[in-house]
């Protein structure tokens, strides 16, 4: 299948980039170019993207507002958003992720990161940079270093006390940014057995995709209680 690809960024010159990148790989393809967030909703449901590359500061309605209204129209449920931003180590990628992101890139990223980041987020699967750090985003969200206020932790509690011990056992793994490979491998179990966990674990939380299982993790305190 290709991968449906739209472009939202204020930068016409970046875009073309993008657009010139993703339309030399054979399994996807842009199908729409947005210069503000209002316009990449919009193209979003119109031109049916899997993927949306989303700049977090666009003039009007910027990156996080449009992240957020994708992830609450049930419309878009299948629409996987990656964020864009200049600068990874700020709060910026806690309101992503909170917002509903699949994950976030730097601007800088090579092209190769740019390409693989569209695959993983396509996939359903978490995106970590690796210049953001998973410790990093563990700090964050452990800290609640979002300007906005993240969930109560105790709305996740019930929800929470349905997971399995070797669910519970598989989301702090999926915290911690390991794949369903390594968890796999530290499990002893297949990678299937893996998934289905990860899935039981998601639809149990009510988890949009993996992203969202790392925010439910660190903001309900199971993590932090592990890690202290």
């Amino acid at each position: 299948m290709t991968i449906r690809v739209l472009l939202a960024d204020d930068q016409t010159l970046l875009r073309s980039a993008f657009r010139v990148l993703v339309d030399s790989e054979p399994d996807m393809e842009v199908v729409g170019e947005a210069a503000d967030g209002a316009q990449a909703v919009a193209l979003a449901r119109s031109e049916k993207a899997d993927v949306v590359l989303m700049d977090i500061r666009m003039p009007g309605t910027d990156g996080l507002a449009a992240t957020r209204m994708i992830s609450a129209d049930p419309e878009l449920d299948g629409v996987r958003v990656v964020m864009l931003t200049t600068f990874e180590v700020d709060e910026y990628v806690v309101q992503s992720l909170r917002a509903g992101a699949s994950g976030f890139l730097g601007k800088g990223a090579e092209p190769e990161e740019l390409l693989n980041a569209i695959r993983i987020a396509a996939a359903g699967e978490a995106l970590l940079s690796p210049v953001a750090t998973k410790g990093l985003i563990a700090t964050f969200l452990a800290q609640g270093g979002s300007a906005d206020e993240g969930p109560d932790s105790a709305a996740y509690s019930e929800r929470l006390a349905a997971l399995t011990v070797r669910e519970r056992e598989v989301l702090v793994l999926v915290a911690g940014g390991h794949s369903n490979d390594e968890i796999a491998e530290r499990l002893v179990v297949s990678p299937l057995t893996v998934k289905t966990h990860v899935n039981r674990a998601m639809a149990k939380l009510g988890a949009r995709d993996r992203a969202q299982l790392v925010v439910i993790a660190y903001e309900s305190g199971l993590v932090r209680r592990r890690v202290e």
